[in-house]
């Protein structure tokens, strides 16, 4: 099926990871230890740590600095200080946006992300104000180009739910939370390696913004990416490609 532009066009533009490699280490390395510190240091019995470590090896963390997270959380008891928190709102023409945090104090938080919503043109919302636009499923993303037959079949072998054909040329792969794994280990074992993969949060439905909207709403992102809480955000904006190269224009 035909889809909109991947929010990932706008979330790993590769000056913008690149500016933020540290903050991108620190995250994924603080995922694995949260994993490890609630469901356990072996990755054989918990499979949110597979995930952890298979999205840390991605953005070439070093296994070594992965195993020491890990054997860190079976010990640090100030890992149990920290809570997962998710706040739902909504940015510039009413795109619905998701931010997952990890914290160790909520006032601190709860505040610093109604701020960047406020100060970008959004507004916080109360838990379920739109989490109900998402689904939680796990995603594969191939690239432009990649053997479009071959991905398709593989994918429904390996009991996948849908191939979807992004406006840029791009593939996702999406399968259910339980299956992510299985279908993942296929499609890599018949040679197809995604560019990213993970259990993630997607969009029911999108909003389309023109261009004032999507440069706000750009902004608000970026702004709760800043905060050291953050761990993921999502939107159901959809943003062509064109457009983002005006918001780069603009902002040069």
């Amino acid at each position: 099926m035909a889809g909109h532009s991947k929010w990932a066009n706008i979330q790993h533009r590769k000056g913008a990871q690149d500016a933020k490699r540290g903050k991108l280490f620190s995250r994924l390395i603080r995922e694995v230890s949260i994993s490890a510190r609630l469901g356990g240091g072996g990755p054989d019995g918990n499979s949110r740590l597979r995930q952890a470590i298979d999205k840390a090896l991605a953005g070439n963390v070093p296994k070594d600095t992965i195993d020491r997270a890990i054997r860190r959380a079976s010990g640090d008891a100030a890992l149990g200080n920290l809570e997962e928190i998710r706040y739902e709102g909504f940015g510039p023409g009413g795109a619905a946006v998701v931010a997952d945090c990890v914290t160790d104090n909520r006032n601190r938080t709860v505040a610093e992300v109604r701020h960047a919503f406020t100060k970008c043109g959004g507004n916080l919302g109360s838990d379920g104000s739109v989490g109900y636009l998402f689904n939680r499923v796990g995603q594969l993303s191939y690239p432009a180009g990649v053997d479009e037959d071959a991905l398709m079949e593989a994918a429904i072998e390996a009991g996948a739910e849908d191939v979807v054909t992004n406006d840029d040329g791009s593939f996702e792969v999406v399968a259910s939370p339980e299956e992510y794994e299985a279908v993942r280990d296929a499609l890599r074992a018949a040679g197809l390696e995604p560019e990213e993969a993970g259990v993630t949060l997607r969009a029911v439905s999108s909003v389309s913004l023109d261009l004032a909207e999507s440069i706000h709403l750009v902004r608000l992102i970026e702004a709760l990416e800043d905060l050291d809480d953050v761990q993921q955000v999502y939107s159901n904006a959809a943003i062509s490609l064109d457009t983002l190269a005006r918001i780069d224009q603009v902002r040069a």
